[in-house]
């Protein structure tokens, strides 16, 4: 290995670093995305709950008549 990658005595170091923070970057950029799908997903079916419990009458949206 080069001198430049192998950093002397703290290559291993140095480079199991680097990995972490990318890995905790990569988690830091995901974790929002991941939690924003969640909370949409629940706000959706707190919505059509909502709608359903106002029409006690009629079928819910989301079935067919057949």
């Amino acid at each position: 290995m080069s001198p430049s990658l192998s950093m002397g005595a703290y290559g291993f170091y140095v480079w199991s670093a680097v990995a972490v923070f990318f890995i905790v970057l990569l988690i830091d950029t995901l974790a929002p995305l991941a939690r924003r799908r969640r909370n949409l997903r629940a706000l959706r079916a707190r919505i059509a709950r909502q709608e359903n419990r106002r029409r006690p009458g009629t079928p819910p949206q989301n079935e067919s008549d057949a």
